[in-house]
């Protein structure tokens, strides 16, 4: 269980193809504080740490997850937000986050407003049922409150310290973004789906395993 408040910011600085996905080698100064078999979420998504060596740590991701998440598309030099699980015994922030990404959005629009800046995201219509006015949602990991809602794309405002603190400050127009929905929502839907409700937006989805 993560909480989308970002720790650090990684560096890809190699992907290293395996049987039928990759290795990601990231660059972060947590390797120190990582294990063998630790997770850890790399742009909202969870992986198990498989070495942790002076400032460097490596992960492996399999074909599903690049199937359904942006990792697949990462190259040398990309950066990326890392978060360790949440502990026992710390303060919780942010809201919970599962590090299981269910679907890409995209970067719409990225505008100033004073210090502060507006960012528009679009999703895929599967998701309508889930993000809500003023509910949460994480984007590559980062937990944000959504402030706008259209049928097909949400706004959030970035603060200067998630701007600067995330890899947010180096996003483009048209990039891809992993969104994780509240779990808490998540649920309601399922709980509404199987009392025979149907929501808007709410369709039948593949399943693969």
């Amino acid at each position: 269980m993560f909480t989308g408040l970002v720790e650090a910011v990684g560096e890809v600085v190699a992907r290293e193809p395996t049987n039928r996905g990759f290795r990601l080698r990231i660059a972060t100064p947590l390797a120190t504080e990582l294990s063998p078999g630790d997770s850890l979420a790399v742009n909202g998504v969870c992986l198990t740490v498989i070495l942790s060596e002076q400032h460097e740590v490596h992960a492996d991701v399999g074909p599903e997850t690049v199937r359904v998440t942006t990792l697949g598309s990462l190259e040398r030099g990309c950066r990326v937000n890392l978060e360790r699980p949440l502990r026992a015994d710390s303060r919780f922030g942010g809201h919970f986050v599962q590090g299981h990404v269910d679907a890409m959005g995209g970067i719409e629009d990225l505008r100033p407003d004073s210090e502060f800046h507006w960012l528009t995201v679009s999703f895929p219509q599967e998701l309508r049922p889930y993000i809500v006015q003023k509910g949460s949602i994480a984007v590559d990991g980062i937990s944000l409150t959504v402030a706008g809602l259209g049928t097909d794309r949400f706004d959030v405002m970035i603060v200067p310290f998630t701007m600067t603190h995330t890899n947010l400050g180096h996003v483009q127009i048209r990039d891809r973004v992993n969104l994780e929905c509240d779990m808490v929502g998540k649920y309601v839907v399922r709980a509404a789906e199987l009392a025979g409700l149907t929501l808007p937006g709410m369709g039948s989805h593949e399943v693969t395993h």
